[in-house]
């Protein structure tokens, strides 16, 4: 059965005639979402175990990740307005995460904490490895629709929030300092609320788009 599929043209999305693009974006959804969830389970175990309010940052992220991807693979084949829908509630989903993070770094800030060093660079590194293969995945197809933009912006996002949890992890053991930690967890909800605001304007732009082509179409 022949379905559409939105690409770009003149800078704007249309829906053009589809046929094996959509198993190849479905499998690079599938396997996205699997390594999000792979990774939600790691980090969000270690951070548990090691204290860590950066790792905790980044179970969240990838929580909110793989929900995004869930939904995407149920747009595959539609339209730009649905693409853009999933977009816009991935935006809004990872502003409420960076917020609930902020809360989360609050508390331990005034409860304390003793975050492991060692434990959070060897996590952050498995994390950003993962996120390469998935970038790989995806970069040939990054803009064949705004969910998928919207998919390589977050997790461009989540490689800079491992570097910085890193970094975190052996200043933690350097100053034998929990602050460290929650100075990178703060970092993470500033890079996690931008990220979701690109992604509402990147979800503007596109309907914006289709509006316009729908308009020079009846014209």
């Amino acid at each position: 059965m022949r379905r559409n599929v939105s690409v770009r043209r003149n800078g704007n999305e249309t829906n053009v005639g589809f046929d094996e693009h959509s198993k190849v974006e479905r499998r690079t959804l599938a396997w996205a979402l699997a390594i999000n969830l792979a990774q939600v389970f790691l980090a969000g175990a270690v951070g548990i175990a090691a204290q860590s309010t950066g790792l905790l940052g980044a179970a969240l992220d990838n929580l909110g990740d793989t929900a995004v991807y869930l939904m995407s693979l149920r747009v595959v084949a539609r339209d730009v307005k649905a693409k853009s829908n999933v977009a816009r509630l991935s935006g809004l989903l990872l502003i409420g995460l960076g917020l609930a993070l902020l809360g989360e770094v609050i508390r331990r800030f005034v409860a304390g904490s003793e975050p492991i060093g060692w434990a959070m660079i060897a996590t952050a590194i498995a994390n950003a490895a993962s996120n390469a293969v998935i970038l790989r995945l995806l970069h040939s197809q990054r803009e064949q629709g705004v969910h998928l933009k919207a998919s390589w912006i977050f997790t461009t996002n989540d490689m800079i929030a491992n570097g910085g949890i890193v970094a975190s992890g052996a200043a933690v053991m350097l100053f034998k300092s929990p602050l460290p930690d929650l100075l990178i967890g703060i970092v993470v909800v500033g890079i996690v609320v931008h990220g979701g605001w690109e992604i509402l304007n990147l979800a503007s732009e596109a309907r914006a788009g289709q509006d316009s082509t729908h308009q020079d179409e009846g014209s």
